[in-house]
C-alpha cells in the first residue's frame, strides 16, 4: 500500500487549483502521474509566513521545492515522462529551462510589481487569507522575494533598475509564448499522445454525447439526479412483470410441444378389461358363426 502524501501550498481562485505558481507546477505533474496527493491549502493559517510552499510531505520525509518534489515523486514510480523518448525528454528540460528564463520573470512582475495589479488584486487575495497581523506582512514580503528575483536574473549592466528592465521582461515573454504556440500546433499535448484510444473516441459522437450526459446527469453535484416519478417507475415496473409473465409462458408451451412430440414420452393409456359377460358373448358368437359355416358346407 502506497503511503499517504499531503501537499501543502496556497489555495485557489480565478478558475485555478492554487493561484501560487510552484504549487501549480507540483499539482499539474501529480495529476498527470496519477499520484495521490492530499492537498492541504494553508489559506488561513499561521503557515501563511513560517512554511516554505510547496512542500510534499510523506511518512518522515518533507520535501520542498517543485525539482526537489517532482523528483521525490518519480522515485515513487510517479513518472509523468514515462513514455516519452530520450529526445522529448530533452526538449522538455530544454523547455523548462526557456520557461523560468523567460516567462517565469514576466509573471513574478504582472502579480507582485506592477502597482496596479498588486494594490487591486494580488495583495487583497493574500491579505484577505492570512490571519492578523500577517495579512500586513504576508504580501509585501512575496513582492520584496519576486523583485529580488527579477533583478537577480535580468538586472544585467545597462539594466540595474526595474523600470529599466519592464521592456525587457515583457518582450521576452512575447518571445515565449509565441515560440510555445508555434511548437504546439494543433496538437493537444507537447510531447506524444496520453491516449490513443481517447483520441479516437472523439470521433465518435454519439458516445462521447452518451459518456457526457452520464457525467452530466449523474455525476454532476450542482445538478444532482432528481428520483424518477412514481407514475413511471410503476409503469417500468408493470413493464418488466409483463415480459417475465410472457417469458415463462412461452417456455411452458414450448416443453408441452416437446413433451407431446417425443417418442418416449407418447401418453399411455390402458385399454379396459373386457367384463366376464362380454367373454362369453363374444364367444358364443364365434361359435355361431363357426357353425353356420359349417352346415353351409354340408
Amino acid at each position: 500500500m502506497a503511503a499517504a502524501m499531503e501537499l501543502r501550498c496556497w489555495g485557489g481562485d480565478w478558475g485555478l487549483p492554487s493561484v501560487h505558481t510552484e504549487s501549480l507546477i507540483v499539482l499539474a505533474y501529480a495529476k498527470f502521474s496519477g499520484a495521490k496527493v492530499t492537498v492541504s491549502p494553508i489559506d488561513w493559517t499561521w503557515k501563511t509566513l513560517t512554511a516554505t510552499v510547496p512542500e510534499l510531505l510523506c511518512e518522515d520525509s518533507a520535501v520542498q521545492e517543485p525539482a526537489q518534489i517532482l523528483n521525490f515523486l518519480r522515485k515513487r514510480r510517479f513518472n509523468a515522462d514515462y513514455e516519452l523518448s530520450a529526445r522529448q525528454g530533452a526538449d522538455t528540460m530544454a523547455y523548462i529551462a526557456l520557461l523560468e528564463e523567460k516567462l517565469l520573470p514576466a509573471l513574478l512582475h504582472t502579480f507582485w510589481v506592477d502597482a496596479e495589479n498588486y494594490a487591486n488584486l494580488t495583495r487583497p487575495w493574500f491579505a484577505s487569507r492570512s490571519p492578523f497581523p500577517l495579512n500586513f506582512l504576508v504580501p509585501s514580503r512575496h513582492a520584496n522575494t519576486a523583485l529580488s528575483r527579477i533583478l537577480l536574473t535580468k538586472g544585467e549592466a545597462p539594466l540595474h533598475r526595474i523600470t529599466e528592465v519592464e521592456g525587457k521582461i515583457y518582450s521576452d515573454a512575447k518571445e515565449c509564448l509565441n515560440l510555445l504556440s508555434y511548437r504546439l500546433g494543433t496538437a493537444n499535448y507537447f510531447f506524444g499522445n496520453f491516449s490513443p484510444l481517447q483520441s479516437h473516441l472523439r470521433q465518435l459522437d454519439n458516445l462521447t454525447s452518451f459518456c457526457d450526459n452520464i457525467l452530466a446527469v449523474y455525476f454532476n453535484s450542482d445538478h444532482p439526479c432528481p428520483p424518477p416519478p412514481v407514475q413511471e417507475t410503476m409503469a417500468a415496473n408493470l413493464q418488466k412483470l409483463t415480459q417475465l409473465v410472457n417469458k415463462e409462458s412461452n417456455m411452458i408451451e414450448k416443453m408441452d410441444d416437446n413433451l407431446r412430440s417425443s417418442p418416449q414420452h407418447k401418453p399411455h393409456r390402458s385399454e379396459p378389461k373386457p367384463s366376464l359377460a362380454t367373454s362369453k358373448h363374444s364367444l358364443l358368437d364365434t361359435l355361431g358363426k363357426v357353425y353356420g359355416s359349417h352346415q353351409q358346407q354340408l
